[in-house]
Parts: C-alpha cells; sequence; structure tokens
C-alpha cells in the first residue's frame, strides 16, 4: 500500500494545514519572539539561582533545573509544520503569546489553534 505524495495542495495527512508563505512568516515570528522571551526568563531565574549557591550539591541542583528545562524547552518548541498549530496554541494558553502576535493567519488556522488552549483548559479542570 502506497501513501499519496505530498504537493504544495495536498499533504499527505489531510488534518495537516496548508500554511501559506505569509502565514508561515507570521507563525515563525511569533514562535521565535516567545522562545526569545521564555529563553530570557530562564537566563534571569538561573543567574537569581546561581547567585545562591554555596555547597556543592546546589550546584548539582542547578544542572538538574537547567536540564529538565532544556528538555521542556526543547518539547514544547517543536517547529514542524504537523506541529505548529498546537505549539502556537499552547503558547497561547501559556499567555506567551496574545492574539496580535498571530494576526494575519486565516480564520481556519486560528480557529485550529485556539481548539488547543480550550482542550488544556479541559484537560487540567
Amino acid at each position: 500500500m502506497t501513501s499519496p505524495s505530498a504537493t504544495p495542495e495536498r499533504y499527505p495527512y489531510q488534518n495537516e494545514p496548508i500554511w501559506s508563505k505569509s502565514e508561515k512568516a507570521i507563525a515563525r515570528k511569533a514562535f521565535d519572539a516567545a522562545l526569545k522571551r521564555e529563553l530570557h526568563e530562564l537566563m534571569q531565574e538561573t543567574k537569581k539561582m546561581a547567585s545562591h549557591i554555596n555547597k556543592p550539591d546546589d550546584l548539582w541542583d542547578l544542572e538538574q533545573y537547567l536540564t529538565e528545562r532544556r528538555k521542556d524547552i526543547n518539547r514544547k518548541y517543536d517547529p514542524r509544520g504537523s506541529r505548529l498549530k498546537d505549539v502556537l496554541g499552547r503558547l497561547l494558553y501559556e499567555n506567551r503569546l496574545g492574539e496580535d502576535d498571530l494576526r494575519g493567519l486565516r480564520e481556519e488556522k486560528m480557529k485550529s489553534i485556539h481548539s488547543f488552549p480550550r482542550f488544556l483548559r479541559h484537560d487540567a479542570a
């Protein structure tokens, strides 16, 4: 059994959205800005934690914290096109992005992006 090839008009999976060049640029700019803000927050928190290191064990606690945060950030900021709408939805849910950051995306993309935060709120309840 063979699967259909992806073309600009058709993806192999029907539920994958097709992103125009301008939409990709908008999404990428929002994605990059959110990642930059989160990394800046992490650097500030790391500096604060480092300033309180008083014994060798504190050093390893900081290393463990940074390892966990790196893994979390790598999972969250998955730039693959098939995951992009979920990533943007999560960033909206976490208030790392605002509606203005996504201005210019088509309505169907925004509906799809907004469905992920609703799922997360329902799942958290």
